[in-house]
Parts: structure tokens; sequence; C-alpha cells
């Protein structure tokens, strides 16, 4: 489980590539696949399946029937730990990202997980993209120098709602609110 973990802080900081838009990536959770309650690959089920397999590919799901969230799977295989990309500060693509998200104030653009992947325009089409590609939706590499990084609780959990895997670049006004689930 240390290796999500690890996964999860090394996310923050990277350029998340989407369609016409770039995100450097500023809040993230972490869920650990088969030993985790909470993680959608806890019980394995068709949506699931592409955590279980290779890690840095791209788990699309929509959530609520209307926002897509975006993961990054983090291997290895068959452990089907993932990453949720929770908030981003848009760096390229602004228009673009205004143009899909609507009239919202710049640190809002990719504030919370549906708004991220609705300004990179990433929707289960992208399922399953290797994101060490060197085009389209990709990664980018790791930041230079590393955040300041805090760390709390995950958001809208019930099971395992304290595991402290949510990971965030200390005071970045594009980090999301913290809302327990009222079911936690």
């Amino acid at each position: 489980m240390d290796e999500v973990v690890d996964r999860a802080r090394s996310l923050l900081g990277r350029v998340l590539h989407g369609h016409g838009v770039a995100v450097r990536i500023t809040e993230v959770e972490a869920y650990g696949g088969v030993l985790d309650p909470a993680s959608h690959a806890f019980t394995r089920t068709p949506r699931s399946e592409i955590m279980y397999g290779p890690p840095w590919r791209l788990y699309v799901y929509r959530s609520y029937g209307i926002h897509h969230c975006a993961n990054v799977v983090t291997g290895p295989t068959e452990t089907a730990s993932a990453v949720l990309v929770r908030a981003g500060e848009v760096v390229e693509g602004r228009e673009l990202a205004h143009e899909r998200r609507g009239d919202v104030a710049g640190v809002q653009l990719a504030r919370g997980p549906g708004n991220l992947a609705q300004a990179l325009g990433l929707t289960l089409t992208d399922l399953g993209t290797d994101l060490l590609s060197d085009s389209g939706v990709r990664l980018g590499p790791p930041p230079d120098a590393v955040p300041p990084i805090s760390s709390g609780p995950r958001v809208g959990v019930s099971k395992a709602a304290d595991v402290p895997w949510r990971f965030w670049v200390t005071g970045d006004p594009t980090v999301s609110a913290y809302r327990r689930s009222p079911r936690a």
C-alpha cells in the first residue's frame, strides 16, 4: 500500500495534458485497489477492470451520471491501485478550458475531479490511455522541485473515510474543499 501513496505524492506538480489543455496537478487521492474498501477495484467489476492492468493507464469513469473523473492506475498489475486526480491549475489552453467549464474563476477551472476532467476534455473514450506516451492525453515529467505537501482524509468516501490518503500542494488556491461523506 505504500507504493500507491508514494505514486500519489509524486503526481503533485506534474502536468496532465488533455485535449488542448494542460493542468498542473495540485491535489490527488490514493486508492489501494483490492486491499482498500473505498476503491472501485475492491470488488472486481467490468468498470474497474482497467485498474488491474499495467500502471500509467488512465481510468476514466462517470460519477453521478454526469461528471467524468480521471485516475492514474499505479499498479503493480493485479493490485488495482490508482490515484484520483482531484484538482489542478490550468497552465495551457486556458481559453479552451473556459469554453468547456463556462464562466468560472481561474482557480476554479480544474478544482474538483469532475471539473478537472471537463477542463481537460476527458471522457470515457480516453479510458486505458497510456499516460507515458509522447502525444495526446499524457502525463508530463516530475517537477524539478517537489512542492510542499499536506495530507488528510479522502473526500466523499463512506468506507475507510479517515485514511489520510488525500494529498495536496500546501496553500495552493486550486485545491478543493474537504467534504466528508455523510455516510462515513
